[in-house]
């Protein structure tokens, strides 16, 4: 069956098909071959490199969970306060009063273009001159400060590319029967264009949670990250504790787009949403439309 998209391959497609990736899986598996003997040719696949992470518990407790504890924190702590102000100024930035959306939409284009690492430093670096944060609390500040306001501005869009995918009937709709525009963004707009904006909102909260890693790499933040040179220099195997830093690291996103996965299943289910789904790379939407916007079969 054919579809928009592409042509149901014929069986010299299908052959061809079948080879490339038997080829595909002969050079991963290769790939993979060199990598093992590289590490085995370092010692670095000894038992007693990797046997701590069973046998001695203290590797968790003193490092690893109180690590992910922090990591966590700061990305919770982001996320809550990333997800309403991002929602406020996208919202903003669809304002018909220039005196809101013109200002709304410098601050978000500013803080969208300078990496989020810079914000950091900075936040840290103004957290010392004002001297109102200690120096324990100062890296997860500075962290929390760095990601809330990057993120928020990329929210802001994915909010504002939300709301523009949904047809313009409905809009017009709502002012025929006397809505004004805030009681059609609240009552309609927005809870249809939730489920448009959830997968794009969901691959932030990732972006967020992973960046916190930034602080420990620069800033002394005692996140997840960051633990590995502690572990490193107790047991010396810094390979065997960077792969297990990053199997929690996938466990940790793969549960949060799970969660996130069964909550758009069930926005869906509530027949809220219009099919629109906002994917792709939302900093690239421009100022004059709703790029990266789609339909879902």
């Amino acid at each position: 069956m054919s579809s928009v998209l592409y042509d149901t391959p014929g069986p010299k497609a299908k052959a061809r098909n079948w080879i490339y990736t038997g080829v595909f899986l002969v050079l991963v598996g290769l790939a993979l071959w060199w990598v093992l003997a590289r590490m085995a040719e370092k010692n670095q696949l000894d038992a007693d490199k990797w046997t701590p992470f069973v046998t001695d518990s203290q590797i968790w407790t003193t490092f690893l969970l109180p690590g992910l504890g922090e990591t966590l924190k700061a990305g919770l702590i982001a996320m809550v306060i990333a997800l309403p102000l991002g929602a406020l100024l996208g919202i903003a930035r669809l304002s018909d009063h220039a005196w809101v959306r013109v200002p709304v939409g410098a601050v978000v284009e500013f803080f969208r273009a300078i990496p989020v690492l810079i914000l950091m430093i900075f936040s840290s670096a103004l957290y010392v001159m004002l001297g109102t944060v200690s120096s324990d609390l100062r890296p997860l500040y500075a962290v929390v400060t760095g990601l809330v306001f990057y993120n928020a501005s990329v929210i802001a869009e994915i909010v504002r590319a939300g709301i523009l995918s949904l047809p313009r009937g409905q809009t017009d709709a709502a002012k025929a029967i006397g809505m004004r525009k805030g009681q059609t963004m609240l009552y309609i707009l927005i809870p249809q264009a939730v489920t448009a904006m959830l997968p794009a909102l969901v691959s932030q909260l990732v972006v967020i949670l992973k960046d916190t890693a930034l602080g420990g790499a620069v800033l002394g933040f005692a996140d997840l990250m960051s633990m590995n040179r502690q572990i490193s220099a107790n047991y010396s195997n810094t390979i065997a504790t960077m792969v297990v830093i990053a199997v929690i690291y996938i466990a940790v996103n793969f549960a949060l787009t799970t969660l996130a996965s069964f909550l758009e299943k069930r926005l869906r289910q509530s027949k809220k949403g219009t099919g629109a789904v906002v994917e792709g790379d939302v900093a690239e939407v421009d100022a004059g439309g709703a790029a990266g916007v789609g339909k879902a079969p």
